[in-house]
């Protein structure tokens, strides 16, 4: 498989083989009318296997939905056909309108307005609460 190299875009590296679908879906991908790549299980010595995805566009991304899909991926910039930057992604400690709090009484469900912010409860599980009302977001 053949997938052209980017002069000037982004290059969401290491993610883990699966989560590629999910965080193209967060990120909003589809909805741009620039070229992009999602490459799935491709062979890594690192992972074993991983996704990739490359944006053919340097647009701004959302690293936070990036770090909560997957903390251990990588983002490079790419200009002029070289890495501009290159950043880790770690878990991020607020998430803000990435995921819908559940609980039916929280005030983010009558409130439609309101942002739906988690805060970063538990490093180790990867757990995140409601600000509003501490619900365990799934």
């Amino acid at each position: 498989m053949n997938i052209e190299p980017i002069v000037n875009g982004i290059v969401i590296d290491h993610i883990t083989a699966g989560k590629g679908a999910e965080l193209y879906s967060l990120l909003g991908l589809d909805r741009l009318d620039v070229p992009v790549a999602l490459i799935r299980n491709v062979p890594s010595k690192r992972l074993g296997k991983k996704d990739i995805i490359k944006i053919d566009a340097e647009l701004p991304v959302d690293f936070d939905v990036i770090g909560y899909v997957d903390p251990g991926a990588t983002v490079n910039i790419i200009r002029d056909g070289k890495t501009a930057e290159k950043r880790t992604m770690e878990l991020p400690e607020i998430l803000t309108d990435v995921i819908k709090c559940r609980n039916p009484r929280c005030i983010t469900s009558t409130e439609q307005e309101l942002k739906h912010v988690f805060r970063l409860a538990d490093r180790e599980k990867r757990e995140y609460r409601c600000i509003y009302c501490e619900t365990k977001a799934e």
